[in-house]
């Protein structure tokens, strides 16, 4: 069976290419936005099983993984800064706090129709920063497409007292450790 991510994302494209499988990607196309009043953690498991199913209709006989990422700081939904004053402005409401990122996996086999997903929350607790330090940030590694307004796999590790959570791959887009035991189920196993 192929092995199919249902998104355009490099930085999951980085990170499924870590297991050493051959896939190819396809950019599902769906409405993102979120019902009314619906928690962080059914949407982004909502969404990440939409865009799976999205594309399933072009890859018969294909295990699709489909994901989806919120990032939520004192209850409120962050997007994507897009340019250095709202990241300025994300990174200095951080300060000292924690953002909870609900990262969302399916993978959908289209043969069969089988479906398994779950969420997983990863947290990152901030330092206490200073405008300095923030600006600095920003212009070295300019973070506009991230939410939350980093990347830890780089310079961003700078900014963080602590993580918590049981994967870190969740906190980049695509939890590796649920997506092998989704693998596994469906009989692909990574070191075989």
């Amino acid at each position: 069976m192929k092995l199919v991510l249902g998104s355009t994302s490099p930085f999951r494209k980085a990170l499924l290419a870590r297991l050493q499988l051959d896939f190819e990607t396809d950019a599902p196309d769906i409405d993102e936005t979120p019902l009314q009043n619906e928690a962080v953690e059914k949407m982004v498991l909502r969404l990440s099983i939409a865009k799976a199913k999205a594309i399933a209709p072009r890859h018969a006989d294909s295990l699709i993984i489909g994901s989806d990422q919120s990032a939520v700081l004192n209850g409120k939904k962050l997007s994507k800064p897009g340019n250095f004053d709202n990241a300025f402005k994300q990174l200095t409401e951080a300060s000292g706090q924690k953002i909870i990122f609900q990262t969302g996996l399916c993978l959908l086999n289209s043969r069969t129709g089988n479906i398994q997903s779950c969420c997983v929350p990863y947290t990152v607790i901030f330092k206490t920063l200073t405008p300095a330090i923030i600006r600095n940030y920003l212009h070295k590694e300019e973070p506009y497409n991230c939410a939350g307004s980093f990347k830890s796999e780089a310079l961003g590790i700078a900014l963080f007292e602590r993580f918590e959570g049981s994967d870190p791959n969740a906190l980049i887009g695509l939890p590796l450790i649920e997506l092998v035991n989704f693998l596994e189920n469906e009989g692909i196993s990574i070191l075989d």
